[in-house]
């Protein structure tokens, strides 16, 4: 992980149930930009949103992978890829 921010908005504390959701805000060569929301059960409004980066490196010498990700990994997170990020690329 390369970056990583959060932002709370309200607290939630025992017995109330946490919900996460989790996207892929951009999606490079060999980084990927996830964004996770953490919410009460049955509560619309957004209790913390945070932000990390995550760089595939090759573990030999710490850089990015030259090829990037996998073809598999790429798939995986393209399916939880926002759909807006998708069409800013085309």
């Amino acid at each position: 992980m390369v970056h990583s921010h959060s932002d709370y908005f309200a607290s939630i504390s025992f017995p109330a149930v946490a919900e996460l959701a989790l996207r892929v805000n951009k999606l490079g060569k060999s980084s990927v930009t996830y964004e996770i929301a953490l919410f009460e059960k049955g509560v619309e409004q957004v209790r913390a949103v945070g932000e990390f980066v995550q760089v595939f490196v090759e573990r030999s010498t710490g850089r990015p992978t030259a090829s990037g990700m996998t073809d598999e990994m790429r798939r995986g997170l393209e399916r939880i890829q926002v759909v807006e990020a998708r069409e800013n690329k085309l």
